[in-house]
């Protein structure tokens, strides 16, 4: 099965040892992406401002993958506070209008940087 990293500079850089993405065959998987603005290298401020850019970032990474979010199937959300679900899902919603995918969304204790919210996804990509 062909495995190949996927890299752009039109989302941030990995702030670890770790890829922004993975291809594997067909599939992207790729790394929790926060609310971090790719040109300033700082975290937005506020839950919607964050999830909006942190979709942006998954954006910018699955085209450099030669796929869309309109072919994710699904995503995993990270929430420091699970009260902020309302606004990140309205958010959301905006970015996966039709058919979204699968999703699982959790309070997780801390997130990287002091972020409010961290998504990841997996796409197909199509033949």
């Amino acid at each position: 099965m062909l495995r190949e990293v996927i890299s752009t500079s039109k989302a941030p850089a990995a702030i670890g040892p770790y890829s922004q993405a993975i291809r594997a065959g067909n599939l992207v998987f790729t790394a929790g992406q926060l609310g971090i603005n790719p040109n300033t290298g700082e975290l937005e401020e506020g839950i919607e401002a964050q999830t909006r850019q942190a979709l942006l970032n998954l954006k910018a990474i699955l085209e450099a993958a030669g796929t869309s979010l309109e072919n994710v199937v699904k995503t995993g959300v990270f929430l420091k506070d699970i009260g902020d679900f309302p606004a990140m899902n309205a958010v959301y919603a905006e970015f996966f209008p039709h058919s979204p995918p699968a999703r699982t969304t959790l309070q997780a204790a801390e997130l990287p940087k002091g972020a409010l919210v961290e998504i990841e996804a997996i796409a197909v990509i199509p033949a």
